[in-house]
């Protein structure tokens, strides 16, 4: 891979060493999204169970000259149906992973979040991007970028405990959380500097755990310690943030996207907060980024299972 994924095949190379994350890729029907899951499987890193309409799984493969024969496929007729299938993989444990393939991202959230059927848990489903910037130390979480619109504060404390989660799954040595907003001073005509100050009480009151949270921070002086030393911040959190949570899907997506096409940086997606990872791609997705949002899930679904054997 070239020089500028390095971080993100550091982790790939890693989760070459783990068993293949089985995983139901709902509706795979164009090259990218089939490609993908196939390059993965190639790569050691997904055991994919195909999950759509099967004459057009097959004729996407034939046309693109994609080998699917390794792999187990079950028929869908349709998008809905296809997600639907997808998370009955998962309750019947034929799958501890689910994948976007080329229906909406609304149509698989439907599925999954569904009281009945669906993977819900008490906690609050949110995104989170992985993102490789060239020239910054290291990988960056950016969350929330692509679910929760308009988080309320309690929502924020379930968005900001999965990225904590995330990053320990990713076996980062210290998560360092900055909430962000556009200035580091508490102001009540913001409102997401006022939720800032009161998530890092909840911090300090262990309502939320595992890491070191600063907020409000602005951008600059998150990330970059010259900017914190220059308006004298002290915090162990400034200039030094491992993961930037936003105060809204607007701020997080132009913050995502800014990065990706003004900075060449590339962002692997995971959602969290449901039973079991879920990996969101997009059409416009390199080959590495690909890769690297499966290893993601595979991290996030080995941290789970070494929760559960502590636990039980």
């Amino acid at each position: 891979m070239e020089e500028k994924h390095a971080k993100y095949q550091r982790l790939i190379e890693y989760c070459k060493t783990l068993p293949p994350l089985p995983v139901a890729v709902a509706h795979p029907c164009d090259r990218s999204s089939l490609e993908g899951a196939v390059e993965a499987a190639k790569a050691g890193l997904i055991a994919p169970v195909l999950v759509g309409p099967l004459e057009r799984i097959k004729a996407v493969a034939a046309e693109n000259g994609i080998d699917i024969a390794p792999y187990p496929l079950v028929d869908a007729p349709y998008s809905q149906a296809s997600a639907a299938a997808a998370v009955a993989c998962v309750m019947e444990g034929r799958a501890e992973a689910l994948m976007k393939g080329s229906l909406h991202t609304d149509e698989l959230m439907s599925a999954v979040v569904k009281r009945d059927t669906g993977l819900r848990t008490a906690r609050r489903i949110s995104h989170c991007f992985v993102m490789d910037v060239p020239d910054h130390e290291t990988a960056l979480i950016i969350t929330d970028a692509a679910i929760n619109i308009a988080p309320t504060l309690e929502e924020k404390v379930d968005i900001l405990q999965n990225a904590i989660d995330l990053g320990h799954a990713l076996k980062l040595p210290e998560v360092r959380v900055a909430i962000l907003s556009a200035m580091e001073t508490v102001n009540p005509k913001v409102p997401s500097t006022i939720e800032a100050a009161a998530l890092c009480k909840m911090v300090d009151r262990h309502q939320v755990t595992g890491a070191l949270v600063d907020g409000p921070l602005a951008l600059d002086n998150a990330i970059d310690s010259e900017a914190a030393r220059i308006k004298q911040i002290q915090s162990p959190v400034a200039g030094r943030a491992n993961v930037l949570m936003v105060p809204d899907l607007e701020a997080g997506n132009m913050l995502a996207k800014s990065l990706s096409f003004l900075a060449g940086a590339d962002a692997a997606g995971i959602v969290l907060g449901a039973r079991v990872p879920i990996i969101l791609t997009s059409r416009a997705d390199s080959v590495a980024t690909r890769l690297a949002s499966c290893a993601v899930a595979s991290m996030v679904a080995q941290a789970r299972r070494e929760s559960a054997r502590i636990l039980g």
